[in-house]
């Protein structure tokens, strides 16, 4: 059976790389959150969308590219500037049995739990 692709959205700080203050991007070192890299390189190259989302500043993007290219980290969109408040994902339904919004709440600089690994290595192999 042919699934259809999915669209990962995956916030940058907290969740990729441990968090910093804005004020300190430029002059300290992204370190990444275990296992999520390593994650977000098979859902890429198995075909998913990843869209990475975050609330620094338009005036940051070149040295978020920058940061990202550190650690080969692919991506196909990256939107800046998006608020630090809840982030509500709306889709709709094809059927009204098939949720086709899922959210992976992370706690920050945690990585992914168990399920997580269980929820996202289940898209890699639809």
């Amino acid at each position: 059976m042919n699934q259809k692709k999915s669209t990962i959205f995956c916030d940058i700080d907290g969740t990729i790389f441990k968090y910093r203050k804005f004020e300190t991007y430029k002059t300290s070192i992204p370190m990444p959150v275990p296992n999520v890299v390593d994650m977000l390189a098979k859902l890429y190259n198995n075909g998913h969308c990843i869209v990475l989302t975050t609330a620094r500043p338009e005036n940051l993007r070149s040295h978020t590219i920058c940061e990202l290219n550190i650690y080969n980290i692919q991506y196909h969109q990256l939107v800046m500037g998006i608020e630090r408040g809840t982030r509500y994902l709306i889709n709709d339904k094809e059927d009204i049995n098939i949720n086709r919004a899922i959210g992976i709440n992370v706690a920050r600089d945690n990585g992914f739990s168990k399920k997580d690994m269980e929820i996202l290595s289940n898209i890699i192999h639809n």
